[in-house]
């Protein structure tokens, strides 16, 4: 099942896909609607926002000549705030002071009920469902080029997320999806679940080994190869298979500094 969150008129209503029309959503009172027509949120209450980099064995090799570390350390993990989310067709902000800024397409892990200290096996039970992400870097703000901070990967609505939140049952194997980007219809990323370093269930294995996941808590799991810098006015589309496309718009920090004057 796949659902979405929107605000529609003043309120925020739960969707749908619209089964005979991709331009369109439905909503849960059965109006349908244009998706340009809403704005679109997360498609579900967050919790905490938890991060990994690093997590692709593609995008190591990508990045070898600027790291010092093994490709099977324990995870790359940080936390996130939740102002750094974006919903699906929403604008993110480019500083006009970055040389170099680059998407990531990522899997997002939704856990659907607390887990704590969960064996190997029982990891996947957790989890409520698979979204998907496209968490913006800022190169030169990173720490030695690969060590996130806040000013690189907490930035507000850098964090887009969306479409439709696709429940568990609907997605068997999480290793098993490809991941694409699209920079202005352009392919320039593409990927496999089944390269990541340490899996859904081994990440979520470990992060219950010393802290309890809650219901809404999401789990970033990193991109694969293929970040390329991205400009204002560009448009990005994140793809994972069996998920959707989320699609987001990049702008210039001087155009938001000139709207707020005028």
């Amino acid at each position: 099942m796949k659902t979405a969150r929107v605000v529609y008129a003043g309120a925020v209503h739960e969707a749908y896909p619209d089964v005979c029309d991709d331009n369109y959503i439905v909503l849960q009172n059965g109006r349908r609607l244009l998706q340009s027509s809403v704005q679109w949120l997360a498609p579900f209450q967050v919790g905490t926002i938890i991060a990994l980099g690093l997590n692709y064995a593609d995008h190591l090799k990508e990045l070898s000549q600027e790291l010092s570390i093994g490709s099977k350390d324990e995870p790359l993990v940080f936390l996130k705030t939740a102002t750094s989310l974006l919903g699906h067709r929403g604008e993110t902000l480019r500083p006009s002071d970055a040389s170099f800024m680059h998407y990531e397409c990522e899997l997002a892990v939704v856990i659907g009920k607390p887990a704590r200290r969960l064996a190997l096996d029982e990891a996947l039970d957790h989890v409520l469902g698979y979204t998907i992400c496209n968490d913006y870097a800022v190169r030169d703000y990173l720490e030695n080029w690969y060590r996130p901070n806040l000013r690189a990967k907490n930035r507000d609505q850098s964090t887009v997320l969306g479409p439709w939140l696709v429940s568990a049952d609907e997605i068997p194997d999480p290793q098993g999806l490809t991941l694409k980007t699209y920079v202005n219809r352009e392919l320039k990323q593409q990927g496999r679940t089944a390269n990541m370093v340490h899996s859904v269930a081994e990440i979520i294995h470990y992060l219950s080994s010393f802290m309890t996941l809650r219901p809404g808590d999401l789990i970033l799991t990193g991109t694969p190869e293929g970040v390329v810098n991205v400009q204002a006015g560009d448009e990005v589309i994140t793809e994972i298979e069996g998920i959707g496309s989320l699609v987001n718009h990049l702008i210039s920090q001087d155009f938001m500094s000139a709207a707020k004057d005028r």
